[in-house]
């Protein structure tokens, strides 16, 4: 099966199209899936672009309104996760996945789809410590800084992912966190000398993406995020230091040209099996065990020691199997919730934020017979439809503002994880690398100096969108804009 894999889209879908059918007919190959690793930018109108954390002189509409809008249609099967820029008011009417246009299918918070045999998972948004273990309150109208945190990756995503045992493929926006001491270190700090001290401190990355890594396994992993390409090779070992299996990573940069974005792989797949999406049988059963402690508040997630719910699952995919009318193929149900943005008439800047119930959510939890935690608190979801709703509080009214500088202040660095049961534990990185002169252990709070004060690291602004890199002179910490 050929596999196009692309980094950072930032709504360049055009650009992106327009590569992959320059490399179909140099190859003369047909690619059959296209991955895209976060920043998808599905932006419809200008009510998305407020929803979307960027510089306001950076939030632009690029191209994928076309492709909601029905005047194009994606020329090849697209499916991507969220990353940290991204039209969070839409994503979030789709949180379980779903059409974002035709022929272009978002994998959720989290999520498992099938396509061709393969099993394809994948975690949205970007790991930051202070909202890992907080559940998914933020909804639009968006308030201060949760038009950031809302993409901010959650434990309980993490928690189900990890139910699934082994997968094919594997997608993330930022990396596994220590993947880049698999790979050609030194190259990658020749072109990003910025991420020295992260190297060799074993914190470059996320580590919810690294349990992942480890936990399921994949025959291949792909990430974006750091604007650069970088492959690596992780061997998964037994007890006894065996090599069981390997994953191959890659990291491919933004659509620019000149650029490194869009790669096509060949990837072997069962034979007999048809080259169609579908749900996975055992996420649909993860899903449903899991509905009921969906976190919708602020407050601290804590995952249950044993889910009951996942045994006699065998029995249960039958069950859902029928509920599904037999058949685990994912219809093709995209419509329309708001109206697009029509490129002839001025942008409307001071367009009102309104919750959007989007219907695609609302069958799957029927079918499911699970409650559907995408609905705004004032609407019940007994005649959800696609009814636009007023929200309740005030958005920022000013036209070139959007506020992007919570995650900008001074934070004490402190990287952690959970623990079996979801609760808040320092990380044990503690690993000698070939760049560091000796053991560095990130389990230690960061340590008062001389003055009694606590070392901290300064969250610098840094602009993703300059087509010379800004990131160039800051480091991975600060790519949160």
């Amino acid at each position: 099966m050929k596999i196009a894999v692309e980094g950072c889209c930032h709504g360049e879908l055009d650009k992106i199209y327009d590569k992959l059918a320059e490399l179909e007919e140099r190859d003369n190959i047909k690619v059959d899936l296209l991955l895209c690793c976060g920043d998808f930018e599905a932006l419809r109108n200008e009510v998305d672009l407020k929803c979307m954390a960027a510089p306001p002189k950076y939030r632009q509409m690029n191209t994928f309104y076309k492709y909601y809008s029905g005047e194009k249609k994606a020329p090849v099967l697209t499916i991507f996760i969220g990353g940290n820029h991204e039209a969070s008011n839409h994503l979030w009417e789709l949180g379980y996945g779903g059409w974002v246009a035709p022929n272009i299918y978002y994998l959720g918070y989290s999520g498992v789809v099938q396509f061709g045999g393969l099993r394809i998972a994948g975690l949205s948004g970007i790991y930051k410590y202070h909202d890992y273990v907080r559940g998914h309150f933020e909804r639009p109208p968006y308030i201060g800084n949760t038009v950031r945190s809302t993409y901010h990756v959650r434990n309980f995503d993490v928690f189900k992912l990890k139910k699934m045992g082994h997968v094919d493929i594997g997608m993330s926006h930022d990396w596994p966190r220590g993947i880049c001491h698999h790979g050609n270190t030194e190259e990658l700090l020749r072109s990003k000398p910025f991420f020295r001290d992260e190297v060799i401190a074993n914190t470059l990355g996320s580590p919810p993406a690294q349990e992942l890594l480890t936990s399921l396994r994949p025959l291949h992993w792909f990430s974006a995020h750091l604007h650069c390409r970088f492959e690596a090779k992780y061997d998964h070992r037994s007890p006894t230091g065996d090599v069981e299996s390997t994953t191959q990573f890659l990291a491919l940069d933004k659509c620019l040209p000149g650029r490194c974005f869009l790669e096509v792989l060949d990837i072997p797949h069962p034979a007999d099996s048809p080259m169609e999406l579908c749900y996975d049988p055992d996420w649909l059963v993860i899903t449903k065990a899991t509905a009921n402690m969906f976190p919708s508040s602020p407050q601290r997630w804590i995952a249950p020691l044993v889910l009951d719910d996942l045994k006699d699952t065998a029995e249960k995919i039958k069950e859902i199997k029928s509920a599904f009318g037999g058949s685990f193929k994912i219809p093709e149900n995209f419509q329309q919730t708001v109206k697009c943005h029509d490129p002839s008439q001025r942008i409307n800047y001071h367009a009102v934020v309104r919750a959007t119930v989007n219907l695609q959510t609302q069958e799957f939890c029927d079918k499911l017979s699970i409650p559907n935690p995408f609905v705004p608190p004032e609407h019940s979801a007994s005649g959800a439809g696609v009814t636009e709703l007023q929200g309740q509080a005030p958005v920022n009214t000013n036209p070139d503002r959007i506020n992007i500088d919570s995650d900008d202040d001074d934070i004490t660095a402190t990287p952690t994880a959970t623990s079996s049961n979801g609760s808040f534990l320092p990380l044990d990185t503690s690993e000698t690398h070939p760049l560091t002169t000796e053991t560095v252990d990130c389990r230690q709070r960061p340590q008062a100096t001389d003055t009694g004060k606590i070392v901290t690291i300064k969250r610098r602004n840094a602009s993703l969108y300059q087509s010379q890199d800004p990131d160039d002179n800051t480091d991975s910490s600060s790519l949160d804009v």
